[in-house]
């Protein structure tokens, strides 16, 4: 998965050149604490650490107007400690709620390199040791949700703090669906 990401952040970076103004609205990167206790504390305890995150928000197109304008966006995340790594696509709201404050969530689609099952058979004490390690996300394909407070520091510079929850909801796979909570923080730069 990191051999992918690498070139498609460079990919995105290419786009923020002269024609940002047209197409880029903002790019975000921060570090996010991977899989904490937010509802469900069962598997809080399995592939701790950071992650860098990443995201590149395109304005929002005309027909989406109906939806409150949300902004497209393509992102990337790249575990710290070699754990699950994802990418993909979605939609992002943001609405203000006071001078230089927005609520912002937005909903999408993100594949990962995480693990799915455990490789080993049910009884075999290797399969335990593994499963109390590891997320077991049970589809390749995850929902990606995030509830975001940002702040505006300037015309172009933000920072935001930003939850995410990534879950097949047993809508995109069946069986296994631990799930990730993650929440970390952002800088954000506006091209608009």
């Amino acid at each position: 998965m990191r051999r992918y990401l690498v070139p498609a952040a460079l990919a995105a970076a290419s786009f923020a050149g002269p024609a940002s103004a047209d197409l880029v609205s903002e790019v975000r990167l921060g570090v996010m604490q991977e899989n904490v206790c937010v509802l469900d504390c069962d598997n809080a305890n399995k592939e701790p650490g950071q992650s860098i995150n990443g995201d590149l928000l395109f304005n929002s197109p005309g027909f989406l107007k109906f939806a409150w304008s949300p902004k497209p966006y393509i992102m990337g995340s790249a575990n710290l400690q070699g754990d699950t790594n994802f990418g993909g696509v979605g939609l992002h709201w943001s609405f203000p709620i006071a001078k230089s404050w927005h609520f912002e969530p937005s909903f999408g689609y993100v594949i990962h390199d995480g693990e799915l099952e455990s490789p080993y058979p049910q009884g075999d004490p290797r399969g335990d040791a593994f499963t109390e390690d590891h997320v077991l996300l049970g589809s390749r394909d995850l929902f990606r949700t995030t509830l975001g407070l940002h702040h505006d520091l300037s015309d172009t510079w933000g920072v935001e703090l930003m939850y995410e929850h990534l879950s097949h909801g047993q809508v995109l796979g069946d069986g296994r669906n631990q799930g990730l909570d993650n929440i970390g923080v952002r800088v954000s730069y506006s091209f608009n």
